[in-house]
């Protein structure tokens, strides 16, 4: 017996002054990196230094320290921003979580900003778009929660913005889900679609997946940690070097001319960056926002034809409905929505468009019109290796008046 209980306390001691643990994130959209992160744990203390671009860069300094039920009890973060102006570039934060409210505080060489929020007792989180050691807390917490609760799969969280784009929203809400085979998603106010995890028996986070959301990562967990200085240093030097910040999907506008009619289509556009495009970025079977971010805006001053579809003189989004053979052209008369705010309520009509395989492909998404005469013209939609079209007719026959 004294045997055994001389083993137990050797264990116990082992276990309360175990190494810390060090690890990496690294996330990326397509081929290209978009954050990496370099962490060091011991019991419930992290220390995370970081880099995103999302697409501002930011370089990220943060030590977190855990509550019992695994969400976060105390939280400094030091961020960087080297595009911001000199008096805004350094920011510091500080929050607290009680047992009913985050305390917060977040200031620079300008400002100093305080905000207090009820949690009502719920388990509470911070959020950055691309930092995933988060998400590994987030994921945790939900799950620890759902142990603790019999019959339960989901945990209902609450979520406090770190960053300056976020200053003025309040707390908002986010739920985790626990799956079967080691599988988790999360949802939350600022993802569209469910953000999917996939954790190893101990909870540690192994792979996020973001196809099912707006936020088309994929992130793993690595043994050794990132060289997050260096990978820092790249970042900034393409953010110079591309003239300061840019969408990581560029927002564009294409203007052109029929004869007396002129069109404007304004739409977000994304790269390939070596992704599968047909079937896995853009899914078959269901409507897709024909770009990224907002809806894509068409606009006409004159009433035309595309694809056959009548189209008063105005103002409309277009959409498009992929399959595996073949995609449909979609006209919709709501206007000024996000992307993932498609009504099919509001549809003027849907007609099919002309698919062609492009011998070389297109890295950036691209809308054109294409006039062949003052009555006749083209909208061309290519990337990848697609090319979708559909004929204009501006003129005689075409409806007038407003939608």
């Amino acid at each position: 017996m004294k045997r055994l209980l001389s083993g137990a306390l050797v264990l116990a001691g082992c276990s309360s002054s175990r190494p810390a643990e060090h690890y990496g994130f690294v996330a990326r959209l397509g081929r290209d990196t978009v954050s990496v992160e370099s962490v060091t744990r011991r019991g419930n203390t992290l220390v995370v230094d970081g880099v995103d671009r999302f697409p501002r860069v930011r370089q990220r300094h943060t030590q977190i320290s855990l509550a019992p039920n695994g969400g976060i009890q105390h939280l400094v973060m030091d961020i960087q921003t080297p595009s911001e102006p000199v008096n805004q570039r350094e920011r510091h934060i500080v929050a607290d979580v009680t047992k009913d409210s985050v305390l917060m505080v977040k200031s620079d060489k300008e400002h100093s900003l305080r905000w207090a929020f009820a949690t009502h007792g719920s388990t509470v989180m911070a959020h950055v778009p691309q930092m995933y050691s988060l998400y590994e807390v987030y994921f945790d917490a939900g799950l620890q929660h759902i142990a603790a609760k019999a019959g339960a799969d989901t945990a209902q969280m609450r979520q406090f913005y770190i960053d300056r784009d976020f200053d003025r929203f309040p707390l908002h809400t986010g739920t985790v889900r626990r799956l079967s085979n080691g599988k988790a998603e999360i949802r939350h106010d600022w993802l569209a679609g469910p953000g999917d995890a996939t954790l190893d028996s101990s909870g540690r986070l192994l792979h996020y997946s973001g196809a099912r959301t707006t936020y088309l990562v994929e992130v793993d967990r690595v043994a050794e940690p990132p060289n997050v200085h260096a990978i820092g240093e790249q970042f900034v030097a393409l953010e110079t070097k591309n003239g300061g910040v840019r969408q990581l999907s560029v927002r564009d506008t294409t203007r052109a001319s029929i004869g007396t009619a002129t069109f404007t289509v304004d739409y977000g556009r994304p790269l390939a960056r070596g992704r599968i495009l047909l079937g896995n970025i853009i899914p078959y079977d269901e409507v897709w926002r024909t770009g990224a971010n907002a809806a894509t805006q068409f606009t006409t001053s004159a009433p035309i034809t595309i694809a056959g579809i009548q189209i008063p003189q105005g103002k409309y989004t277009l959409w498009t409905l992929p399959h595996a053979k073949g995609v449909d052209l979609i006209v919709n008369k709501q206007t000024g929505q996000w992307g993932t705010g498609y009504d099919e309520s509001r549809d003027l009509a849907k007609a099919p468009m002309t698919t062609e395989t492009l011998t070389t492909p297109v890295e950036q998404f691209t809308i054109s019109i294409v006039a062949a005469d003052d009555h006749h013209g083209t909208l061309i939609m290519e990337w990848g290796s697609f090319r979708w079209s559909a004929p204009i007719v501006v003129g005689p026959g075409v409806p007038s008046g407003k939608k």
